[in-house]
């Protein structure tokens, strides 16, 4: 038997662009011989929908392009994803659903029964969870089909507290007592650069357990904040991987079951380890891109400084929407190093986009003369560093509104944490591209985007980060080392660790009570940032929701 996984990239509620989508690969799977297509986890809405489930329109809408790609289903049967009502007369109104299509109708259900309330999920909100769980009888063959967390059952947590929560129900235990032949398991799961080795080993532990191959198939691409890494995986009965796909590329394979069984060919793929740089910057690559195709733009405007992370920033934006489609804006100050234009300048002319140089002193001028009465007898402070930051904002946006551009937000996931930046200021755009990456790691990124040539000039990897919003000013001032703060904010924000088990590793209590502190109390200015593209286990945004108001 032939089978074909179709790893896509689906846009949600684009219903004529997911059908056209998933029959081009079925028509694909049928011209090599294949007797079953597979696609991901609610490809049909595309994933999230989130509230769009709430309308009943939007599901007749699933279930009508459910009927289309069924009625071309002829000679060959497909696995899709979909909402679909549930019937009964108690429990939620939806199901989370795998539909087996052939020869015009839908031959088989699967509803997903563990549904995710944790982190960036909530599924629960919107889905009855299925109880009962039955085999799909195919070509003599007894397919296991589920779909998502049906067969992890056991999540890879970092932190105690989740690692208590116990499942009621295993899907997957209940499907075994039936004797399946093999596993599908399709699924919509996003890229988390510390979960990749965490990812692929649920799956070999599962075919090991049961003893069966396992054929997963997830979705690539961007949904806003969300990024799919694809990476679709077929694990042979014995625990030993058969092929993994590629990360982040649309992939369409056909294999021969019998293969898989037997072992006589494996077929290699990419083997990334966990934090691997190259897969991040493949995801916000892919975060940009699908972003700025799913909202209809086509343009980028960025505030280029001279600094590491607006540089990179800046790469990563020309190489997803090309470099005729970038624009960067030099806004040079008083305080402001010649370096600084001069680096963002050679940095341009690599990049191959089109930049401009506005001075911002004069308009800083005219605010200083203007609040000189009502500030008399005041020193200057951090009210005027935030003012150049904000009058930068104001030029910015200024070139978004005129030239139908997107403004490319470059606060890296360090100064959020700690709220070193200025609201309505840097904190500004539509997009937040490093919003989930620490400093230390956009230094990573930076080296490996000039690991065949210099792209980024060796004074911006060099010079020591500044906002150059005062005379001699460095981030230093106010923060301690980068290696530092970055490891203490990985433990208190990604592992979710208590300060005094922080302080055990080290680190002086006060530095760490200091930085506790400037996380808390910072929240009301994430709560106010762009949807930052998310690359980790725990980014600000959906998957961190924390009261503005709380003292602890």
């Amino acid at each position: 038997m032939k089978f074909t996984i179709a790893q896509l990239d689906y846009h949600i509620g684009n219903f004529t662009g997911n059908r056209d989508k998933i029959l081009k690969a079925i028509g694909k799977a049928k011209s090599e011989g294949s007797d079953l297509i597979i696609f991901s986890e609610l490809c049909i809405s595309g994933y999230p929908p989130l509230d769009l489930l709430d309308r009943a329109d939007f599901v007749e809408k699933c279930l009508q392009t459910v009927q289309e790609i069924a009625d071309q289903c002829k000679g060959i049967t497909a696995i899709v994803g979909s909402p679909t009502f549930n019937r009964k007369k108690e429990g939620k109104k939806l199901y989370n659903s795998a539909l087996a299509l052939s020869e015009g109708r839908v031959t088989f259900t699967a509803n997903k029964g563990l549904l995710p309330t944790y982190d960036i999920f909530d599924e629960y909100r919107y889905f009855e969870p299925e109880k009962k769980f039955q085999v799909f009888n195919f070509k003599e063959l007894r397919i296991a089909i589920t779909i998502c967390e049906d067969l992890w059952d056991e999540q890879p947590f970092d932190n105690k507290f989740e690692k208590s929560r116990l499942y009621t129900i295993s899907p997957m235990e209940e499907l075994s007592k039936l004797h399946p032949d093999f596993v599908i398991n399709i699924s919509a799961s996003p890229f988390s650069s510390t979960k990749v080795e965490a990812k692929k080993n649920i799956f070999i532990t599962k075919a090991k357990k049961y003893g069966l191959p396992v054929i997963s198939v997830n979705q690539t691409g961007a949904n806003t904040e969300l990024i799919f890494d694809g990476a679709s995986i077929i694990i042979k009965g014995d625990g030993k991987i058969f092929s993994l796909l590629p990360y982040f590329e649309e992939t369409v394979e056909t294999y021969v079951l019998e293969d898989i069984i037997s072992g006589r060919i494996i077929h290699t793929g990419p083997d990334p380890e966990d934090g691997s740089v190259e897969l991040i910057k493949k995801a916000l690559v892919t975060g940009i891109r699908d972003y700025f195709t799913k909202t209809g733009f086509k343009k980028a405007v960025i505030g280029l400084s001279g600094g590491i992370d607006s540089a990179v920033c800046t790469c990563l934006a020309t190489e997803a929407l090309g470099s005729g489609n970038v624009k960067a804006l030099m806004m040079p100050s008083r305080y402001s190093s010649a370096h600084s234009v001069t680096d963002s300048v050679e940095l341009a002319g690599n990049l191959g986009i089109s930049y401009d140089i506005i001075s911002i002193e004069k308009p800083f001028s005219a605010f200083e003369d203007v609040l000189a009465p009502a500030f008399d007898g005041k020193k200057k402070d951090i009210t005027e560093e935030n003012i150049q930051a904000r009058i930068r904002a104001v030029m910015l946006m200024a070139y978004a509104n005129k030239f139908g551009y997107i403004l490319l937000n470059t606060s890296n996931k360090s100064e959020a944490a700690v709220g070193y930046g200025t609201l309505y200021g840097d904190m500004a755009g539509g997009l937040s591209i490093i919003g989930d990456v620490y400093k230390t790691e956009v230094y990573k990124l930076a080296n490996y985007i000039n690991r065949n040539k210099k792209i980024i000039p060796e004074n911006i990897l060099l010079k020591p980060p500044s906002a150059e919003l005062r005379p001699n000013q460095l981030d230093a001032d106010s923060l301690p080392d980068y290696r530092i703060l970055d490891c203490i904010l990985h433990q208190y924000i990604d592992l979710q660790r208590p300060v005094d088990e922080i302080e055990v590793d080290g680190f002086d209590s006060s530095v760490v009570e200091k930085v506790r502190n400037l996380i808390n109390s910072n929240e009301y200015k994430r709560y106010q940032t762009p949807p930052i593209l998310r690359v980790s286990s725990k980014a600000f945004g959906d998957g961190w929701k924390m009261p503005l108001v709380a003292k602890y």
